[in-house]
């Protein structure tokens, strides 16, 4: 499967806030800033807003090979279940599923930065909120952020999720405020953009709440370098498999 000539597809989750919209599209613009002007970039959604992923791979030109980035931070349902299915469905194009965002080394350097945006102190306990997921795989991806974003902070890091899986993020915090003789509980918003996850997150109780990875008005350098290095990783183990792969 040659990608040489492939468009770059971001599929977000899709949101009905107009804020967590717009700071997604601010991220596609970016990175269609950054690639090369032959190479094709559209956005899509796997849920709630439309184009969906059929109609954002039609509107390519006829025949072009594609490499959908899931916009997601996590490898969960949507990845392995929903846009696997949708790509298997594509008849007329070659398509290519690249790697979830993260875990990633340069997201811990964003969730670093909302935190110091947001007046964190070395004093704060630390929880990082997460929208949790029935999938192991993607809880698993979301437990290994906390241990890189703790390594980062030096301080212990929990992780509370806001659905599907425990600890919950009220909870969590909760917990942690029980043992924190009298310090401030942070939660850090390991969100892509604003939304209905970012409003629940602000619902659980913690004394601050970063901002989530992606706002309307930044898109950070780190999340447009992680979609070009995924779009470039799958163009590269295409390249590299045997013919007919």
């Amino acid at each position: 499967m040659d990608l040489t000539t492939a468009a770059l597809v971001g599929i977000s989750h899709g949101t009905a806030s107009s804020d967590g919209q717009a700071a997604v599209q601010r991220l596609i613009a970016a990175v269609e800033e950054s690639v090369a002007e032959s190479v094709e970039v559209r956005l899509g959604h796997v849920d709630v807003q439309q184009p969906d992923v059929a109609a954002t791979l039609a509107s390519l030109p006829p025949a072009t090979p594609a490499v959908v980035v899931p916009l997601l931070l996590s490898a969960g349902y949507h990845v392995h279940v929903d846009l696997r299915r949708e790509i298997e469905a594509v008849a007329d194009r070659r398509v290519r599923l690249a790697a979830a965002l993260g875990p990633d080394d340069r997201l811990v350097e964003v969730l670093r930065r909302r935190l110091v945006e947001a007046g964190t102190t070395r004093d704060d306990l630390v929880v990082l909120a997460v929208a949790g997921s029935s999938d192991v795989r993607a809880v698993d991806d979301c437990r290994d952020m906390g241990e890189r974003l703790a390594a980062a902070l030096g301080a212990p890091v929990t992780v509370g999720f806001l659905s599907a899986a425990e600890p919950r993020l009220a909870d969590a915090i909760a917990a942690v405020r029980a043992d924190g003789g009298g310090r401030r509980v942070v939660a850090a918003s390991y969100l892509l953009a604003p939304g209905y996850f970012q409003d629940l997150a602000a619902a659980a109780g913690a004394d601050l709440l970063t901002e989530p990875l992606l706002t309307p008005g930044d898109a950070p350098n780190e999340l447009v370098d992680v979609v070009l290095d995924r779009f470039a990783e799958a163009v590269a183990e295409t390249s590299d498999a045997a013919p007919g792969a």
